[in-house]
């Protein structure tokens, strides 16, 4: 009998997600915009605010499925800018940018991703990555830390001295060591919160620029 009542928590929750997700506004500004995912506007309030992205930048994406991120990197580095993302989920080809299907964990999918940089460093490194999550938050939270400190050692082999490099976090453990972490090998940080972040989600972007010969 718990487990019904469980599953028919778990149902009610999830059905509450959908109808929150398809009357968000966000959503359907960017529905209406062509655009992949709310994620778009984010990373759109950042770049304005911050002149993240100019014409001919080279900018590697990590974790962009579906794409909203590559979408709006896309379009603001053209022309003669290049986008390389990489997900470990499928994503449908965006005009412009290099998509490579991988998990960033390992070597072989880093290789290619190097690879594909072509002998270039990065001007900027976005990324959105979070892990899938299990509900545990002490575990979910303890993945997204380590995927956040191997984007940034991307970012200390791969970003050029100058470059910038902005990821999504989740409050929590190991976040002030993130932050530390990322003021000594770039000259400042920024902490972000876009209106289309839900505000009782506890993702926070954090911006970091000029990394550090």
């Amino acid at each position: 009998m718990s487990g019904k009542v469980g599953s028919g928590k778990k149902n009610q929750s999830h059905k509450a997600w959908i109808h929150e997700h398809v009357n968000d506004a966000w959503v359907q500004k960017a529905r209406t915009a062509g655009l992949r995912s709310r994620a778009a506007f984010k990373l759109e309030e950042i770049a304005d605010r911050d002149r993240l992205l100019r014409p001919g930048m080279t900018v590697v994406d990590l974790g962009s499925a579906p794409g909203s991120w590559s979408q709006v990197a896309a379009r603001r580095v053209a022309p003669g800018g290049t986008v390389i993302a990489l997900d470990i989920l499928p994503m449908e080809a965006i005009h412009g940018v290099n998509f490579l299907q991988g998990d960033f964990r390992e070597d072989a999918v880093l290789a290619q991703l190097v690879e594909a940089l072509a002998g270039r460093q990065a001007d900027l490194v976005l990324s959105d990555m979070a892990p899938n999550l299990s509900g545990v938050a002490v575990v979910d939270q303890a993945r997204m830390m380590a995927l956040a400190e191997l984007a940034l050692d991307f970012c200390s082999e791969h970003l050029k001295p100058g470059g910038d490099f902005l990821i999504k976090v989740f409050q929590g453990e190991g976040f002030m060591e993130l932050r530390k972490s990322m003021q000594d090998r770039f000259s400042s940080l920024q902490v972000r919160k876009p209106a289309a972040s839900r505000d009782r989600s506890a993702e926070l972007y954090l911006l970091a620029r000029g990394r550090r010969a």
